[in-house]
């Protein structure tokens, strides 16, 4: 076995334990299942080896299928397609953001000038999913769903748009209370104590059994590991993986990511999830990139939105009139952020991901936040504040 360390986008990392057995049931599920991959293809790989959708999900892809992998020493949004035709390439893994970047480059000529026939990856959003697969003319996107230190695995075998697959183990999606962080159990009647799963179509934490078949690897330290363990869930005795996600039971077994926990809030009374927000900003003409989070407003319960955005200058200034009407046109009056940051670059970890730490502790405070602040007014966004000029220097 090996051990691969959790991404930090919440905390620091955790070591988490990849054993023989979990390598080869990534291998025949995500590999065989999910991608299909051929003796004859090649994988391009623009990950780091200490990335498991590298050593994990696409070195044993490859493996299974006797197939070629090409390591990229870095990714790069520019030479990304160059890289994939050099390689004669017909097959990539991604992380969502890793799409996005792609998507927010200038459109070529080129763009579908290439063999890639299908990809397999996490965390591709459904609001670019049609637009990057239609551009890029990719057949088939085999998005999954794990983690780490997660005792299973779904993938999108069946080529469905917008979906993170399906899982043939024992999972239960299961009613959550998001302002106190914790799953609902059943107050009275013969189910008494016991959790309850959420109806088709509605959204709630991912649990999956742990059993002979599914064990828990966890971390390497115990406690930490016990700690993610849910028990008594529906009968005594019965043990359960708290994923720490919440997701969305699309029917016929698949499931849709909604949001970590943690980053879904509740403001006004409604719960608000992270990516619905970014989702809607995403498509406001100028904003590259957009993330979103709760913050905390003196005499108000709950959490307002916030979001920090990365702004295209060549599109001028931020008209913060237009930006509130879009967002009250795509989202419920509850979930439109009530302040914005604009800023240079988002802060990511070692594996793109963006950390919110930092950004849910400086809030909206003009004395600890150095890049411009718009808030919401009765016309639309208001600057609070212009960056700092240390700021605009850096």
């Amino acid at each position: 076995c090996f051990h691969i360390f959790t991404s930090g986008t919440t905390g620091m990392p955790k070591a988490s334990v990849m054993t023989h057995y979990r390598w080869h049931r990534c291998m025949a599920g995500l590999g065989q299942l999910g991608m299909r991959l051929k003796s004859d293809d090649v994988l391009y790989c623009p990950l780091p080896m200490y990335h498991n959708n590298a050593l994990t999900v696409s070195w044993s892809s490859v493996i299974g299928a006797g197939a070629c992998m090409a390591l990229g020493r870095k990714f790069s949004a520019t030479r990304f397609w160059d890289e994939i035709r050099a390689n004669k390439a017909t097959a990539f893994c991604y992380i969502g953001e890793l799409c996005r970047y792609l998507l927010n480059q200038p459109a070529k000529a080129t763009d579908q000038q290439h063999g890639v026939r299908t990809i397999i990856g996490n965390g591709l959003r459904p609001d670019i999913w049609e637009t990057f697969q239609t551009r890029f003319n990719i057949p088939h996107i085999a998005e999954f769903y794990t983690a780490s230190e997660c005792n299973l695995a779904f993938v999108n075998a069946f080529n469905f748009k917008g979906t993170a697959g399906y899982c043939p183990l024992p999972y239960a999606i299961v009613a959550f209370d998001v302002e106190n962080e914790t799953p609902i159990r059943q107050a009275d009647g013969k189910n008494a104590g016991t959790m309850r799963k959420v109806a088709k179509g509605e959204s709630g934490l991912l649990l999956t059994e742990i059993t002979d078949k599914a064990p828990l690897d966890g971390y390497t330290d115990s406690k930490a590991t016990e700690a993610k363990v849910f028990r008594n869930v529906f009968k005594k005795g019965d043990a359960w993986f708290n994923t720490g996600d919440l997701i969305r039971d699309m029917g016929f077994g698949h499931i849709g990511f909604v949001d970590r926990v943690g980053d879904t809030f509740r403001w006004k009374g409604e719960n608000v999830a992270t990516t619905e927000v970014e989702a809607a900003l995403g498509t406001i003409d100028g904003i590259e990139e957009a993330v979103v989070y709760g913050v905390e407003v003196p005499g108000a319960d709950g959490r307002a939105g916030m979001a920090a955005i990365r702004w295209d200058d060549s599109k001028g200034h931020i008209d913060g009139v237009a930006l509130a009407a879009a967002l009250h046109k795509a989202l419920p009056k509850y979930a439109v952020p009530l302040f914005i940051r604009v800023r240079e670059e988002h802060e990511v970890t070692a594996t793109f991901k963006h950390r919110k730490v930092e950004l849910k502790r400086e809030g909206f405070d003009v004395d600890k936040v150095e890049d411009d602040l718009y808030a919401l007014g009765d016309k639309g966004y208001e600057l609070m504040q212009r960056a700092h000029p240390v700021a605009k220097r850096a």
